[in-house]
């Protein structure tokens, strides 16, 4: 597969060749959907916590005798039966996450950029290297080319610069090849790749 690459300011900067093994797939939205489970169960915190009856403040004596009252035999108001009373098999931390094999996340990682490449919303520049780290050349760049929410993946370093006059900019993000992954690709209107992150990735996939 062949793609134009352009520089920042618009223009033509030659071709690109993309090995179809990665970028030429059917995209799979079971694949896809398997990986982005696991990445955003494995991002969850797990800190949920509900008092149980031996931690709620009440005291623990019996609220009235066992028998003669004509009601029910309740011990003390700690019980989930009561108003403010301990939680019954409430949620306790605990982890959220799966195993999934390397194997298939660099499937799913493949099919990430495929559905990008299918859709259109793969573009290639040349380089993400500024001179100067400012934020309004940048934004005015990014502008012109259209990009509205837009994750540029450079090769294993991020230009310093680049990545300072990116932080401002609204819907604008910045990873380096070794942070690629599905989630953050899928929920960006434009995926923009640089010669560099495009090696390195072709590197990581093969």
């Amino acid at each position: 597969m062949k793609l134009e690459v352009i520089n920042l300011d618009g223009g033509n900067a030659g071709t690109v060749d993309l090995g179809d093994e990665i970028f030429g797939l059917e995209p799979r939205a079971d694949i896809l959907h398997r990986v982005v489970r696991w990445q955003r169960n494995n991002a969850q915190a797990g800190t949920h916590k509900v008092k149980t009856r031996s931690e709620t403040s009440y005291s623990t004596k019996k609220i009235y005798r066992q028998k003669g009252t004509g009601g029910a035999r309740h011990g003390d108001r700690n019980a989930p039966i009561f108003r403010k009373g301990g939680i019954y098999k409430g949620p306790t931390p605990r982890s959220h996450g799966h195993e999934l094999t390397k194997k298939f996340r660099k499937l799913g990682l493949c099919h990430a950029l495929s559905a990008k490449a299918v859709a259109g919303e793969l573009v290639i520049i040349d380089t993400a290297d500024l001179a100067e780290a400012k934020t309004s050349a940048l934004a005015k760049a990014v502008k012109n080319l259209g990009w509205k929410r837009a994750l540029v993946i450079d090769g294993a370093q991020v230009n310093e610069n680049f990545a300072k006059a990116a932080r401002n900019i609204e819907g604008l993000d910045v990873l380096p090849s070794v942070g690629a992954n599905v989630y953050d690709i899928l929920k960006r209107d434009t995926l923009v790749l640089t010669k560099a992150g495009v090696e390195a990735l072709e590197a990581r996939l093969k």
